[in-house]
């Protein structure tokens, strides 16, 4: 299925039906009075937040979205009925804008979420409900109010706890191949992973997270080059972003530090915001690289990078290193998840993981040439 993360339509939500002037008739009864009934509700517009869907694509082809208008209002008291609603299911994370204004009106955060974008028009009164002491024949009516129209622009931010940053063919795809039920393409080229990937990464029972794999960026991807600028959106609600750099590159004239440099610029240049995001150094493909000579190639990485934080030393492909890495991830979206909400609000899946330790971790230790 095509990835498709941004979408316009139109809605428009049911008109109220009229009210209806009659007149009570039947034998001997000279004088019935007034029976006329009320006109029905339109039909609302609804949006809910379906975890089965991860892309917009249906209203990229079905762009008009009306729901029903109500009855009109009919004589003998009877009142019209309401119009059948609409409900629009979108994917969870899915930001729905005015497409005029630009206003954001709604977000979809939580599976089944259920919002109102679109309330049908109030259906009219018929001349029943103008009788009185004084007015024994009322004659009035009143017509259907219309319900509410829109042009909207919808926009898909996938929910993910960690976000994969990385040049075309670092091994993102690998590593979230290796650490979680995602099953993206891999190959020995660049660029093929095309649209976001999303994957549970299950540290224990009941534990997990989710991750998020997006195209390789590349200089000049905050300006449109390549395809990593049309999704770094998604990497916007992360808590986390791993940079994870090919440190055993094919080409011999590629130096990994510029490119990490360029990644990290690229990202700058984008997003403040996203930018001050967590931010921590995944150096891969060491698998690659004799033993004796690894720790000499990550320091000096490392110093030449003049990276402060955080530095794991992974091989996705032999799953090297990955185990603690993603017991530390899971420790620390716990941790922000914890900051964030109240302990009755917790996310059942973060619940304490004793084999992890940041404060006492090594790898969260300064190095001695900062």
């Amino acid at each position: 299925m095509k990835f498709v993360d941004e979408a316009y339509i139109d809605i428009a939500a049911g008109d109220g039906g009229n009210g209806c002037v009659s007149f009570r008739h039947e034998k001997y009864k000279e004088f019935g009075g007034p029976d006329g009934g009320d006109g029905g509700r339109g039909g609302h517009v609804f949006a809910v937040a379906d975890p089965n869907l991860n892309t917009l694509v249906d209203y990229r082809f079905s762009r008009r979205h009306e729901a029903q208008r109500g009855e009109h209002g009919k004589g003998s008291d009877m009142f019209g009925a309401a119009g059948k609603d609409v409900t629009l299911r979108m994917p969870v994370g899915t930001i729905i804008t005015d497409a005029e204004t630009g206003e954001v009106l709604f977000e979809l955060l939580s599976p089944g979420e259920t919002i109102t974008i679109a309330k049908g028009g109030d259906g009219g009164f018929g001349n029943l409900r103008f009788k009185s002491a004084i007015n024994r024949a009322p004659r009035q009516k009143t017509p259907g109010f219309p319900g509410e129209r829109r042009n909207l622009k919808l926009e898909l931010k996938v929910l993910a706890d960690v976000g994969l940053l990385g040049m075309p063919n670092a091994g993102k795809s690998t590593f979230i191949a290796a650490v979680s039920n995602a099953r993206p393409k891999i190959a020995d080229y660049p660029f093929t992973t095309l649209h976001p990937n999303l994957g549970v990464v299950r540290v224990g029972p009941e534990q997990s997270f989710v991750i998020a794999d997006i195209p390789g960026l590349i200089e000049g991807a905050s300006e449109g080059a390549g395809l990593g600028h049309q999704f770094l959106r998604h990497l916007q609600r992360t808590r986390l972003l791993l940079h994870i750099v090919d440190v055993s590159p094919f080409d011999e004239n590629v130096d990994p530090v510029e490119q990490a440099k360029a990644i990290v610029e690229e990202l700058r240049k984008y997003d403040a915001e996203l930018y001050g995001k967590p931010r921590w150094l995944v150096l891969n493909k060491l698998d690659m690289v004799p033993e004796e000579d690894r720790a000499k190639l990550v320091k000096d990485f490392v110093k030449r990078f003049k990276w402060k934080g955080p530095v794991f030393e992974i091989s996705a492909l032999t799953r090297e290193g990955c185990e603690p890495l993603i017991k530390t991830i899971f420790q620390h979206v716990h941790a922000e998840q914890m900051a964030q909400n109240t302990p009755e609000e917790v996310d059942p899946r973060f619940l304490p993981h004793e084999d992890v330790d940041m404060q006492n971790d090594p790898r969260f230790a300064p190095s001695d040439d900062e």
